[in-house]
């Protein structure tokens, strides 16, 4: 068949609803990492977190009644700061280290109402032994030290890669990791 008839008969079966302009694009890469569907805290509404892929992310453990919980207020300013240029904070609820509430709804009202969260947290899960989140899982097969506390972060480049891990004491707002996310939403 000659290339302009093929041409038309595709642009033919497009417009029929034979074949799907969809089926001709490339598939979207989501890095394992992100290959999950997770509930977002206190809710039915699930998030496919494949929808991050190819953005820089900011992960972190969280817990209601740490001494570090008072970091919610700069892992905010960090995502009311960056997120229009693409970073994605992204928290995990866990009680692994015995600080967290025991239902949702008072630890969606501690993020939420007590500390302004709106970046995405997601529902309470295991980030540091059981049975792992998806995402922690990950992070440990690509060498990330699982957290030993609450509030350890990771940060994650667009190509799903781990660029830098900062425990508990380091806060969000802090010259070093803000100097790794301006680098992150520089690169192309």
């Amino acid at each position: 068949m000659k290339p302009i008839y093929s041409f038309f008969l595709l642009v033919l079966l497009t417009f029929s609803g034979l074949v799907s302009t969809n089926a001709w694009a490339e598939p979207s890469i989501c890095p394992a990492l992100l290959d999950s569907t997770q509930r977002e805290l206190h809710s039915t509404e699930s998030i496919d977190l494949c929808q991050f892929a190819g953005l820089p992310l900011l992960i972190v453990n969280t817990a209601s009644h740490c001494g570090f919980t008072g970091q919610f207020k700069g892992l905010e300013a960090l995502h009311k700061e960056y997120a229009a240029r693409g970073l994605v904070v992204l928290g995990f609820p866990s009680n692994d280290f015995n600080q967290e509430e025991k239902e949702e709804s008072k630890t969606a009202e501690i993020c939420f109402i007590n500390y302004g969260v709106t970046f995405l947290m997601l529902s309470t899960s295991s980030v540091a032994k059981g049975k792992l989140n998806p995402v922690f899982k990950e992070l440990d097969k690509m060498g990330a030290p699982l957290p030993r506390w609450n509030f350890h972060k990771y940060l994650i480049n667009g190509d799903g890669e781990l660029v830098g891990t900062f425990g508990s004491k380091t806060e969000p707002e802090s010259a070093e990791m803000k100097q790794i996310i301006e680098k992150l939403l520089q690169q192309p």
